[in-house]
């Protein structure tokens, strides 16, 4: 009787949250392979009798596609640089947050957490000011020092740069938040024992900080990773995958695909292929963090 209870009483506490699961993550990742099979497109938006399986078609088109190659090296090589950058900077202003000499903490954790929480639009119009090659407030102070700034968002070469600079800013403040919370749970005696040990503040920083924030550093990093690789709102405000496609990340190409030409099943294949990426990488960042310990 009590056990008959007891699988009553889990079924009503995960019963809501495993159908919300499978209506809005499992179904559409299923749909979305199904049309990736097909050449759903807008007139089977209508009708889905006109819808024809195509196999493998989709993929087969996609992997000959320049735009997508072009689209997928954008997206890696803002994570090649975003990544690390955005990783770097958190722990940095976290350790300083976290320093007793340090004041107005909470000042410094609203200025940094608020972009995280602003309005993609609103910030990209800020950016778009700041990144003006005649009137912008970067090229103004690189002005300062006798220094011509580049047209940012309107040189090939200097476009991605400048996504990557807008990403970056913007997710320094969810990743500081996380890293600080990891610094208040580190035990305070191993530093004051490192301290009689005559350790530098460097020694304790690289001796007990990072290995001690080894759990939280494999978070922020799986979390980036997947973030930037699902890179969208920004080049879609600031450049719209332009000058030249140089800012044209692989979910804008889906965009496009999808919701501009409505060729649903090709975009389909790119979120499937996408998802693929994804879930291979984080793999591997599991495989790499358990071989660390």
């Amino acid at each position: 009787m009590r056990t008959r209870t007891s699988t009553k009483s889990i079924i009503m506490f995960l019963g809501p949250a495993i159908i919300l699961l499978m209506i809005f993550l499992i179904l559409p990742m299923i749909t979305s392979f199904f049309i990736s099979l097909t050449n759903f497109n807008t007139f089977a938006l209508a009708d889905w009798s006109k819808a024809k399986f195509i196999g493998f078609e989709n993929f087969i088109d996609l992997f000959e596609d320049e735009l997508f190659w072009k689209s997928l090296f954008n997206t890696f090589y803002a994570l090649i640089i975003a990544m690390p950058l955005t990783i770097i900077l958190a722990l940095f202003f976290a350790v300083l947050i976290n320093r007793e000499q340090t004041y107005f903490k909470n000042f410094f954790k609203v200025g940094f957490y608020l972009p995280f929480v602003t309005n993609t639009v609103a910030i990209a119009i800020v950016w778009k000011w700041i990144l003006n090659p005649e009137y912008g407030l970067l090229n103004w102070f690189l002005g300062l020092f006798g220094i011509n700034g580049p047209n940012w968002i309107g040189d090939p070469n200097w476009a991605m740069p400048s996504i990557i600079m807008l990403v970056v800013w913007k997710a320094l403040g969810y990743n500081i938040i996380i890293f600080y919370a990891g610094l208040q749970n580190i035990p305070e005696f191993l530093y004051e024992a490192a301290e009689l040990d005559g350790a530098s503040r460097w020694q304790q920083f690289l001796k007990i900080t990072v290995p001690m924030l080894r759990p939280t550093t494999y978070f922020v990093s799986v979390m980036v990773l997947i973030g930037y690789l699902q890179l969208f709102e920004e080049p879609y405000m600031l450049t719209n995958g332009g000058p030249l496609d140089s800012t044209l990340s692989v979910v804008l190409y889906l965009y496009r695909q999808g919701f501009k030409f409505f060729n649903l099943g090709y975009a389909s294949s790119i979120a499937v292929i996408l998802f693929l990426i994804i879930f291979i990488l984080t793999i591997l960042q599991t495989k790499l963090k358990k071989t660390e310990y």
